[in-house]
């Protein structure tokens, strides 16, 4: 059984939730694990896959703005949605020394799915591909992810229950010195008397315990238990899905809330952490650019009407940071040796909320 989450344990978090409260809830928005862990290799990594649509064949651009908060991290294909607007294909989060691999991994998985954009011999696959660092509880240097891992996380996607903490990507990470890694969250929002969805996964592996709020809750100061870290030393990444047609503009406003949402959570967002977001539409599917017709129009909701989304954005992310923590399990560290990174105490977090 899944452990609880974070408003099973009656924290009232603001915002009303999609059905399954994730990324999943965003129409035809599907996530992937591939996670590896054998404590003999002193191996606990892995690869998450999020696929916007399902495109097989020739490939559709998917809309997109791209954030950073602090650069201390990666996150490849994002110099061409600065300039373009858009990704194609599936995203994909591992850890840092595995960027190379899961790139190829998905320039193959691409290159197979695109078979007819890819038969002309001049298609091009621009993987995005992004990574925090989990070298505490993962031997980071033995490289054990494959291209193959990251071809299984793509082909595993699905709807749905999205599976928290150290799944995928997540498997090796740590957030606020409490064992974390994968979490989601999603909002509804109404906007010129449309509905829309919103959803956000996290791949958390950042900030000080001493640092962590919960709905403006000091909880880092109130268990101080197992803190181990003198600095920050790890990273975040956020991806945000909506149905809402933004243009690529909007999304990277949109992305750049993603910056709010993790400071909720105390974050100062330090030297040492890669803080990387990006922001993504399944509204507008059609061809891709060059194979368009000279005049695009594309319906675009106006940027005055979208402090709601924004809002839905600053929550989701909330969110799913403290969904990605409470999902945690104790885990022995690789180094330092004789380190046990703890799960949190969701007992006594939900005590807190209790009490008022």
């Amino acid at each position: 059984m899944p452990k609880p989450r974070a408003r099973d344990l009656g924290l009232p978090f603001p915002g009303t939730p999609g059905p399954f409260n994730a990324i999943t809830d965003v129409p035809g928005v599907t996530v992937g694990f591939c996670t590896l862990t054998d404590p003999a290799r002193q191996m606990r990594t892995g690869v998450t896959a999020i696929v916007p649509r399902a495109d097989k064949g020739t490939p559709q651009p998917v809309w997109a703005g791209q954030f950073t908060l602090n650069g201390n991290g990666e996150m490849t294909g994002t110099h061409w949605i600065q300039d373009a607007g858009y990704f194609i294909g599936p995203l994909t989060i591992t850890n840092t020394h595995s960027i190379g691999a899961v790139h190829h991994g998905v320039t193959q998985w691409m290159i197979e799915h695109y078979a007819e954009f890819f038969a002309g011999g001049h298609g091009w696959a621009m993987p995005v591909v992004a990574e925090t660092y989990d070298g505490t509880l993962n031997d980071i240097n033995a490289l054990h992810v494959t291209p193959d891992h990251a071809i299984a996380a793509i082909n595993a996607a699905k709807g749905g229950y999205v599976e928290e903490g150290s799944t995928g990507g997540g498997n090796g990470m740590i957030a606020y010195e409490f064992k974390a890694g994968t979490g989601t969250a999603s909002r509804r929002v109404t906007l010129a008397g449309q509905d829309y969805t919103l959803g956000a996964l996290v791949q958390a592996n950042h900030g000080r315990r001493e640092w962590f709020s919960v709905l403006g809750k000091p909880v880092g100061r109130l268990m101080p238990e197992g803190s181990f870290r003198e600095k920050e030393v790890g990273s975040i990444i956020v991806h945000i899905a909506t149905d809402a047609p933004l243009s690529p503009l909007s999304l990277r406003h949109l992305a750049r809330r993603a910056s709010l949402g993790v400071a909720r959570g105390g974050t100062a967002s330090g030297n040492s952490s890669g803080d990387i977001f990006l922001a993504f539409s399944v509204a507008n599917p059609g061809p891709m650019p060059q194979q368009a017709w000279p005049l695009v129009a594309r319906p675009e909701l106006n940027n005055e009407i979208l402090d709601p989304i924004y809002l839905a954005a600053v929550e989701a992310v909330e969110e799913a940071v403290v969904n990605a923590i409470v999902a945690g399990v104790d885990v022995a560290a690789v180094l330092p040796k004789g380190l046990i990174v703890r799960a949190i105490d969701t007992g006594k977090l939900a005590t807190l909320f209790r009490q008022g």
